[in-house]
């Protein structure tokens, strides 16, 4: 047992010392065991330690494990470029590997910028986001992200850019099933374009299913149509960010698959490379990237991109969840648990939303379902549930719902292999917790009204 870590991160919460993990399931050094029912921060798509995804590097390791992108190709990125774009949307066929999600979009932001300044549009180069949103930690990234704690301290350093809301119908007491909510949210952008001056607007990002900064938000009828619709109309670039909502977790390849919808530019990463090696990658429209190659080239890159080893894992990766029909599974596994997430919410009052799809799924916790009123900030529940989760044995990600400030909602994300067993034992983990939460946690502060 080590006695001191050098090691610092997000706070001092100290953790036990992982000794191993093996499909959803990981141990401490003490041997105590915990489900990992976040897959990580939504990474471990296809569980831990898969075998044949450790053979194939094993594999990969006795080849090489670097190669530098402007020396050499290599076979495994070329191969899993090839899988990538046979995934993607028609005509998206160009991919630019990256080692993380923050990477990804800045690499999406930067192509987007290239692109208008080679085709004579140097003027357009504001990239409209939402918020609440998170798109990555790096200042580029961070300028495009909604999140009050994580962008302030930093906001002297940044460009912070355009912002619409996110479109919370389940707050704003609107039907998510009526195509007039879509097209209530979808106005706000085309006003914000206009606003701001078409011609300044490079780009739209947003996560086609939220992420930690909305947890797991599915769109209102109608607004993935009539977003890309507003985008062509105005000569923006459309950009999904699919880093959390990618790789299958929804039940198909990329989220926005369920709406039919393409953007110009995919950002890919987390359940990507599953957690086997730092893994991302831009995914781009041809008629986007061949100007800016003709042009002098992407004038941008990362040492690490197309690594080997990290590409071979990857499409190790995909190509087990294709074997295991993996999608399928989260298809089917993430409605039961989404069913027993309802089952809660009808059993502690203070769950006032569960939402999601696939395996990419969210609770929220309110003081008022009719207000939908957040818990008293002070309260600070969102770390009090993850902890009395985890002394359960239970790994559940939580994030502040209202722009990081109050409102608290979990991602429940367990691996893509997960059994119908499996989410019992989830379920049981959560109710303990639920329970605990409601005795001891409830009565600490008077609820609003």
């Amino acid at each position: 047992m080590m006695s001191k870590s050098h090691l610092f991160y997000q706070s001092d919460t100290k953790r036990p010392v992982l000794a191993e993990a093996r499909g959803i399931y990981m141990w401490d050094v003490d041997g105590r065991r915990y489900i990992d029912g976040s897959s990580g921060a939504m990474v471990s798509n296809i569980g831990h330690s898969n075998p044949r995804v450790l053979d194939a590097m094993r594999r990969q390791m006795e080849k090489s494990t670097f190669g530098y992108r402007l020396h050499f190709e290599t076979e495994p990125g070329e191969h899993l470029a090839a899988k990538v774009a046979a995934l993607s949307p028609e005509g998206m066929e160009k991919v630019f590997f990256v080692s993380g999600g923050s990477e990804a979009v800045e690499s999406a932001i930067k192509l987007a910028r290239q692109y208008a300044v080679t085709t004579g549009q140097g003027s357009r180069w504001k990239v409209i986001s939402r918020a609440p949103s998170y798109h990555g930690s790096t200042l580029g990234a961070l300028a495009l992200t909604g999140y009050d704690p994580l962008t302030r301290p930093f906001e002297p350093m940044m460009r912070a850019m355009p912002k619409v809301p996110a479109p919370r119908a389940y707050l704003d007491g609107l039907d998510i099933d009526d195509p007039a909510t879509g097209a209530h949210y979808a106005a706000m952008l085309e006003a914000k374009i206009v606003e701001e001056g078409p011609e300044s607007v490079l780009a739209f990002i947003h996560e086609p299913v939220g992420g930690a900064s909305t947890g797991a938000l599915v769109p209102p009828a109608g607004y993935m149509q009539a977003v890309r619709e507003i985008c062509d109309r105005h000569g923006v670039l459309l950009i999904h960010d699919e880093v959390m909502s990618g790789g299958g977790r929804t039940g198909l390849f990329l989220g926005a698959d369920h709406w039919g919808v393409a953007p110009d530019i995919i950002a890919i990463s987390k359940g990507f490379g599953a957690g086997y090696a730092p893994l991302g990658a831009m995914i781009a429209h041809d008629r986007l990237v061949e100007p800016v190659l003709k042009g002098g080239g992407f004038m941008h890159g990362h040492t690490y991109a197309g690594n080997p080893l990290a590409c071979a894992a990857g499409l190790a990766v995909l190509e087990e969840i294709e074997a295991g029909d993996m999608m399928e599974n989260a298809t089917t596994v993430g409605g039961l648990l989404k069913a027993r997430l309802g089952d809660l919410m009808q059993r502690f009052d203070f769950i006032g939303d569960v939402r999601g799809k696939g395996l990419l799924l969210a609770f929220e916790f309110v003081s008022d379902r009719r207000t939908m009123a957040p818990l008293p900030k002070a309260l600070n529940a969102h770390h009090h549930f993850v902890e009395l989760a985890y002394a359960e044995g239970l790994i559940v990600y939580s994030r502040r719902t209202r722009n990081g400030l109050e409102g608290d909602h979990f991602l429940v994300c367990p691996p893509m292999i997960t059994t119908g067993e499996q989410v019992e034992e989830i379920v049981a983990l959560l109710t303990r917790a639920l329970n605990r939460f409601e005795e001891k946690v409830l009565p600490a502060l008077p609820r609003s009204a």
